[in-house]
């Protein structure tokens, strides 16, 4: 178990099969019905994340922990297009996908920096890890001259919402998913901020 790690701007290339990995762990819950079967899903992931919108957490042997995304009007940590989710999904897969995708899409506003997931190896859990890479997300905000960090997050993720009050996000809105909740598995989500 890991004990050590440094907290890095993007991610290393040799790491990205494990960051899709990663990431498809921590949003299956989410996605999993949308992005079924797990081998596209996954391939869908790795072939998504842009290193440009990342902070990492490495081990001292460059093994990727965990990782912290972020959304600017540049760009997001899962930047896609209709034409990666037809590639991977076929032409009528991918549109449909991409229809209900639409649905979870998040504006940006220009004083703020929007979190685009987190998530920690299970592995590697219980370090400190996803604290540190909030905070480097709340430096990053601040490094951009940004007032607030923004994310949301999920009823069915208590402890991620533990984990974000900890690191002073508060609660500001509550949305409902409606019919969606069956496709999505998760009532509400609660958009929660952190001012810098």
């Amino acid at each position: 178990m890991p004990s050590e790690f440094q907290i890095e701007r993007g991610f290393p290339e040799d790491q990205r099969a494990v960051a899709g990995r990663l990431f498809w762990q921590a949003f299956r819950g989410k996605l999993g019905k949308v992005l079924a079967p797990e081998v596209k899903a996954l391939q869908l992931c790795e072939r998504l994340l842009n290193p440009e919108f990342a902070l990492s957490a490495l081990a001292e042997d460059g093994e990727l922990l965990g990782m912290a995304g972020f959304k600017t009007s540049e760009g997001a940590l899962v930047d896609g297009t209709l034409d990666d989710l037809r590639s991977v999904y076929g032409l009528w897969g991918g549109f449909w996908r991409g229809f209900v995708l639409d649905l979870l899409e998040r504006e940006t506003s220009p004083d703020q920096l929007l979190m685009d997931g987190i998530f920690v190896s299970a592995n590697a859990r219980g370090q400190g890890i996803g604290r540190a890479l909030l905070e480097a997300v709340c430096e990053e905000a601040t490094q951009q001259g940004l007032s607030s960090v923004r994310l949301d997050v999920i009823d069915t993720n208590p402890r991620a919402r533990a984990l974000y009050e900890r690191a002073g996000f508060e609660a500001v809105s509550t949305e409902q998913t409606g019919p969606f909740k069956h496709l999505f598995g998760f009532s509400e989500a609660t958009r929660m901020e952190r001012q810098l």
